[in-house]
């Protein structure tokens, strides 16, 4: 029976779409599948981890000759696809519990397991909230904060992204212990007040799938879950329940040294130095000598080798020697493209208050080292 004749291309951006949730290694032999399903003028390809869910559908027919329902492969598909010349036609054909993808001259034939077994989540309830932002601000809010999401954590919260909507602003926060980056967007419509604690499979995976563009991204709000629609994209999550810390606490409010760098320039200079830091990731420690004119970056590592660059800034205030893990700076200076940032201490003991010159609605705050 013939399944899908179509195109190469046409085939490959839907499976593209879904199989980036896909783990190497699964419990369940079907999650490695991706479920494929022809209902009259629809196509939808779905990939599920029992976690998240993504779902993308065509308009457009493929071809086939009745209504199908199949799982097979993910990324087997994917690597056939992708071996194949670009404009290609693609004939897929089922022989009892095989699909035969053909085109040209070549044949392969994947196994396939029952549609039916395929753990598809399906929401019956209705939102307790809904929330519309443009993909713009979603994608660039995921973007300020994500990097700071903490993995495996034993505090479970940290282990997400907190999302909260109040009036027209749609807040991001997450922290792994150590620092903590959050941002304050503004959108056109007033929005209902609600929290909820998206893991960090989901914000990397939402991050990629967002474009820069003002097409509404509609956020619905379930008892356990959360679903994010936008163009043909339907992403469903489980969240991580529990209470997110009272963030505003950890922001300091006592940071009145400062001054003012080029991102870029900073960004280089610690690339440099960290050539020669500590290979342990928890352990790459960076030394700041703060004095009037003048900003001293040093890394030592433990075979006593030492890098130094120093940095002219406006600084009068008085000298401050502060360490700090180095991939922290580097995270944050390689995620944000202002022209410059502002970092601001209280002492050398405090945590570190990094921001935007002019905008009150970044702040990234890292807490010292010692090394």
């Amino acid at each position: 029976m013939l399944l899908i004749k179509t195109t190469r291309d046409a085939l490959l951006k839907p499976l593209q779409t879904v199989a980036g949730i896909i783990e190497r290694r699964q419990a369940y032999p079907i999650l490695s599948n991706v479920l494929i399903r022809q209902d009259q003028e629809k196509a939808t390809f779905l990939a599920s981890d029992m976690d998240i869910q993504i779902k993308t559908e065509l308009t457009s027919s493929l071809a086939a000759e009745q209504n199908f329902s199949i799982t097979v492969s993910a990324k087997k598909f994917l690597d056939i696809l992708r071996s194949l010349p670009a404009d290609s036609e693609i004939r897929c054909t089922r022989q009892d519990d095989q699909l035969r993808v053909r085109s040209g001259k070549s044949t392969f034939n994947l196994q396939i397991l029952p549609a039916e077994d395929f753990p598809e989540i399906v929401e019956v309830s209705e939102p307790e909230a809904v929330v519309i932002v443009t993909q713009k601000i979603l994608k660039n809010l995921l973007h300020h904060v994500q990097f700071c999401i903490a993995q495996q954590n034993i505090r479970y919260y940290m282990n997400g992204l907190l999302l909260s909507t109040e009036e027209k602003q749609l807040t991001g926060v997450s922290t792994d212990g150590h620092r903590m980056a959050l941002l304050v967007t503004q959108s056109d419509q007033m929005q209902p007040r609600h929290e909820v604690i998206i893991p960090r499979k989901t914000a990397i995976e939402l991050s990629k799938q967002l474009i820069d563009s003002d097409d509404p991204v509609k956020i619905e709000y379930f008892q356990k879950k959360v679903r994010f629609s936008f163009a043909n994209i339907s992403l469903i999550s489980k969240v991580i329940e529990g209470k997110f810390p009272d963030y505003n606490r950890v922001i300091p409010q006592n940071n009145n040294k400062s001054f003012e760098i080029n991102r870029l320039m900073l960004l280089q200079s610690l690339q440099r130095v960290s050539i020669l830091s500590n290979t342990n990731e928890n352990f790459r420690g960076v030394r700041l000598i703060i004095d009037p004119g003048i900003l001293c970056i040093i890394c030592k590592n433990s075979d006593q080798e030492e890098a130094r660059e120093e940095l002219e800034i406006e600084y009068q205030q008085e000298s401050l020697d502060i360490s700090m893990n180095i991939s922290y700076l580097l995270d944050l200076l390689s995620a944000i493209d202002s022209e410059k940032i502002q970092l601001a201490f209280e002492n050398e003991n405090s945590s570190v208050l990094i921001t935007i010159p002019g905008d009150d609605k970044f702040k990234y705050i890292v807490m010292p080292m010692r090394i």
